[in-house]
């Protein structure tokens, strides 16, 4: 897809070589393709508010992160809770549809569906273009 994962936790980079070898690898043959890095301190965390300073430990978020350093999208949830990957690859091609069209990528957007071309001519009138339900086709 053209991009770049990185995982960042304050885990030092023994422990990431520990989860990797003792954990991921047996979810992921091999472990998991990308780089973990080490957040020792929150600095990383502080500047995306993820860190929490009580605990010294960055929560969970990921961040869609443009060739611009923009910021594009973000998420943030606590542990008890997992992410989404196929979300995150939905949001990508979704992002990458925008800028290689100009189009504009409705809630549920998948690659193939309806996409809507923004401009006056849509202003108050996206409702006959498109419906809620197409949000879970």
């Amino acid at each position: 897809m053209g991009v770049e994962v990185l995982a960042i936790s304050t885990n030092s980079h023994f422990a990431h070589k520990i989860w990797q070898e003792v954990e991921l690898s047996k979810m992921v043959e091999g472990g998991v393709p990308y780089p973990l890095l080490s957040d020792a301190g929150g600095r990383v965390g502080e500047v995306y508010g993820v860190y929490d300073e009580n605990s010294g430990v960055d929560i969970r978020g990921r961040f869609i992160i443009d060739p611009d350093f923009v910021i594009r999208a973000s998420e943030i949830l606590t542990a008890e809770v997992g992410r989404n990957v196929s979300e995150l690859i939905r949001q990508v091609q979704a992002f990458q549809h925008v800028v290689k069209t100009g189009e504009v990528t409705p809630s549920g957007w998948r690659p193939g569906k309806k996409t809507l071309k923004p401009g006056p001519a849509l202003a108050g009138k996206v409702w006959k273009e498109w419906k809620p339900e197409e949000a879970f086709e």
